[in-house]
């Protein structure tokens, strides 16, 4: 039987994800669940697409068919009180629409980590042109977490330092206001990438007409670490899921990094020396 709306507020929320599947467990759906159940809320996940990939790289991709793609979306929507949908690599055009289309009526936050690659730099979502995924996807989408080249790509601005990549958030940011949704609150730069040579990680949170908020972290080690970007995204899912505000979120979850991967630096998981997954359950 359906819950009276009293009874559906009491419902534990759960965080859905709508990614790629990763074999090692590394990135991916994978890593999605790991992070949301160390962080302590329940988490769901629909498969977009499955790969085949390891520290070598992604060697094989095979997108699901949208319905399929849909319907695993459906029957989590319909039966568990979704409160944030993570959505990480979509695939193809298809699938973007599909998602676009099942999510129309969706209430809660949708973070949106625009996997363009993985870490290891291969593509791994050929979309035909960001407009078209601006279209069917970005218009439904409450944060987005890019990387630099990401943040590049979906802007269509060049983006080599803080000051462009604080203009091209807030170029896409200025694009949604004029949308009829208007529901993007914030673009959250994963800074990883933006500066290799830096001892700190700075993410940085730009809203609209706000500040940019910055939050630091040093770098540690200088191994080549697997699932940073999934991570991210479903760690500030998961603080938002537990009601933190977004600005909250974003300080957690840049510590709940920080905190992985200091614990899985000294672990050997990997036989590939110099790259390491992150070890979530030590988080």
């Amino acid at each position: 039987g359906t819950l009276m709306p009293e009874q559906e507020a009491k419902l534990r929320p759960t965080v859905l994800s709508i990614a790629g599947s990763d074999p090692t467990g590394g990135a991916g759906i994978q890593a999605d669940l790991k992070t949301m159940t160390s962080i302590g809320v329940y988490g769901a996940a629909a498969i977009t697409c499955l790969t085949v990939q390891n520290g070598s790289g992604v060697s094989m991709i095979e997108p699901l068919s949208p319905e399929l793609v849909t319907r695993q979306v459906q029957a989590v929507l319909s039966d568990y009180r979704v409160s944030q949908i993570k959505i990480g690599m979509v695939g193809n055009l298809e699938i973007a629409r599909a998602i676009g289309r099942v999510l129309q009526n969706f209430q809660g936050q949708v973070i949106y980590d625009p996997v363009l690659s993985a870490s290891s730099g291969q593509i791994l979502s050929r979309l035909d042109a960001p407009e078209q995924l601006h279209e069917s996807l970005i218009g439904q989408v409450s944060v987005l977490t890019p990387n630099r080249e990401e943040l590049a790509w979906i802007s269509g601005l060049p983006v080599t330092n803080w000051d462009q990549a604080v203009s091209a958030a807030r170029t896409i940011l200025a694009r949604h206001s004029i949308s009829k949704s208007g529901l993007l609150q914030g673009v959250i730069i994963k800074g990883g990438h933006l500066n290799n040579e830096s001892p700190e990680i700075n993410d940085l949170l730009i809203r609209p007409d706000k500040d940019p908020l910055r939050d630091s972290r040093p770098r540690r080690g200088n191994k080549e670490l697997h699932g940073t970007g999934c991570t991210y995204a479903s760690a500030l899912s998961s603080y938002l899921a537990l009601g933190h505000d977004l600005t909250e979120a974003f300080h957690l979850a840049g510590a709940y990094m920080d905190q992985v991967i200091q614990a899985s630096l000294n672990q050997r998981i990997s036989r590939r020396s110099g790259y390491t997954p992150l070890l979530h359950h030590l988080g």
